[in-house]
């Protein structure tokens, strides 16, 4: 049997949080020998739907419990994952806010992992209207960033 004929999908789901100054979070990541900046949020494991999911990143990288204001985007072009050619990538992408006071370290500085203890993250606020598609790793957080920029 021919593995291209076998779907293999890798579900992502991404929160894009905004804050007042119209500033998008983005999280700085070292993962594969790999630098890559990106949206925070992860991928669906077994058994939890999306926004679990979401809520559980959060959580797990961000220490903050945060809200969902609405669906914003799921991708709809084929997008081969970076980290596995036999995958195809689903990335879901979530408007959110926190529930509370942000407790986690925001950066000035890009991959910015001083004082850091475990998994190589940081993060840090830039303003949309600042951006561009180079700023961000992947082909399906570009075509969020181009349809936040259009909203505006």
């Amino acid at each position: 049997m021919n593995k291209r004929n076998i779907s293999a999908f890798n579900i992502r789901v991404y929160g894009l949080f905004i804050n007042k100054k119209n500033e998008i979070l983005l999280a700085d990541e070292e993962r594969f020998n790999m630098r890559m900046t990106k949206f925070p949020g992860g991928g669906v494991q077994f058994g939890e739907g999306t926004i679990d999911c979401l809520k559980r990143e959060a959580l797990e990288e961000l220490e903050q419990e945060i809200e969902i204001i609405r669906h914003f985007y799921t991708t709809d072009f084929f997008q081969q994952s970076a980290f596995n050619e036999e995958h195809q990538l689903i990335s879901i992408y979530y408007l959110a806010r926190f529930t509370g006071k942000e407790k986690f370290k925001v950066s000035e500085k890009i991959f910015d992992f001083t004082g850091l203890k475990q998994e190589i993250i940081s993060f840090r606020y830039k303003p949309i209207e600042d951006m561009q598609e180079e700023d961000l790793s992947f082909p399906a957080d570009r075509h969020v960033l181009n349809l936040l920029k259009m909203q505006k």
